[in-house]
């Protein structure tokens, strides 16, 4: 049954609610039908449950207020009870229930993101919360990030995977801006074997069902500024060309404009791939073979043209294609636009490591 407490004496400790909401209205409503219902404390006085009613209380100068006591360890639980029913929490004020969650006294801090006891604790936030277990997630990232103005306006609106996607959008943005600020040094002599894969003019869609992908994070260049590009190969010279189904065609154009001879091509096959709307799934990627001069090919023993390996890292070619080039081919190996440093060759581009 509720009694009555002084409201100096209800203690109000660490709660996730930040946005108390519209206190006056409710302070009206209060002075105009009474409080219908008590607010919910421990014995010790904590309160549990009801803190904007409390506040608009003390709005009207009450000394007393009505309670129901119960005795209850996690105030968090009864907040949560009340705050739904009555006003969603804020997708930062999710995110600190959580948090609070992880801290609580005792718990183990010596697992991983994957270990049981972190999963029950998240998906214990989200069923207290209201947000799924995804949108916790995104909501956290948003928050940890400090980015306030992102922060306001997604517990403004709600729209937990709008501020995710503007939040993937700045990190894009840092660090392409980042990678065309480093210089891509200079080409030392002429290559025997020249692999390239440009960073063609395209663009990822952005997509309800994959918010996150928000565009490449690497710097593009236009196709007039691939075809002028200056190869630095020997008189014979092996080259790959690293082509998607959009860029086939101008590939072959490219070819022509660096007097390089079309030979065939190679068929990356993956393990699943991009699907356009209305059109079959583009499962492959293409590295047409082309020379200048005659170069020789060191070993012809299984030598296809269509290969088998898995994806990895967005634009990053599979390591059985360098593996079949080391094979076949001898001399200096140049890989342009690479993403990393692979044996046996040199490598030159925005985000390719120095050469060791």
């Amino acid at each position: 049954m509720p009694e009555t407490m002084r409201i100096d004496a209800i203690r109000i400790g660490e709660r996730a609610r930040k946005d108390m909401g519209d206190i006056d209205g409710l302070a009206r409503s209060i002075a105009e039908v009474g409080l219908l219902h008590p607010v919910v404390v421990r014995p010790d006085g904590l309160l549990i449950a009801g803190v904007r009613r409390l506040e608009a209380c003390k709005h009207l100068g009450l000394v007393d207020v009505a309670v129901t006591v119960v005795d209850l360890d996690n105030p968090r639980d009864g907040e949560r009870a009340e705050n739904v029913e009555r006003k969603d929490f804020t997708p930062s004020e999710a995110v600190a229930i959580w948090e609070a969650l992880e801290s609580q006294q005792g718990a183990r801090t010596d697992f991983g993101a994957n270990c049981p006891e972190v999963l029950q604790r998240r998906e214990r936030a989200a069923d207290l919360t209201g947000l799924s277990v995804k949108g916790l997630q995104k909501a956290r990232a948003v928050v940890e990030s400090g980015n306030a103005n992102l922060i306001a306006g997604m517990d403004t609106s709600g729209n937990v995977d709008r501020a995710y996607r503007e939040l993937k959008r700045v990190d894009v943005l840092r660090h392409l801006q980042e990678q065309a600020a480093l210089p891509v040094g200079a080409i030392n002599g002429l290559y025997d074997v020249v692999v390239i894969d440009p960073p063609w003019p395209m663009e990822k869609i952005e997509r309800d069902v994959a918010p996150e992908q928000v565009g490449f994070d690497y710097p593009t260049m236009a196709l007039d500024e691939v075809a002028n590009l200056a190869i630095p190969h020997a008189a014979n010279c092996h080259l790959w060309l690293w082509t998607t189904h959009k860029y086939l065609p101008a590939a072959f154009n490219i070819l022509d404009n660096w007097n390089a001879k079309y030979v065939c091509c190679f068929v990356w096959h993956k393990n699943g791939g991009f699907q356009p709307f209305g059109l079959p799934q583009y499962n492959s990627e293409f590295a047409l073979y082309a020379r200048w001069g005659t170069p020789q090919f060191i070993d012809l023993k299984d030598f296809p043209v269509c290969f088998n390996a898995q994806r990895t890292g967005h634009s990053e070619k599979p390591d059985a294609f360098y593996d079949m080039v080391r094979r076949v081919t001898a001399g200096r190996r140049l890989d342009m636009f690479a993403r990393c440093v692979r044996e046996g060759f040199d490598v030159w581009g925005n985000e390719a490591p120095a050469n060791g």
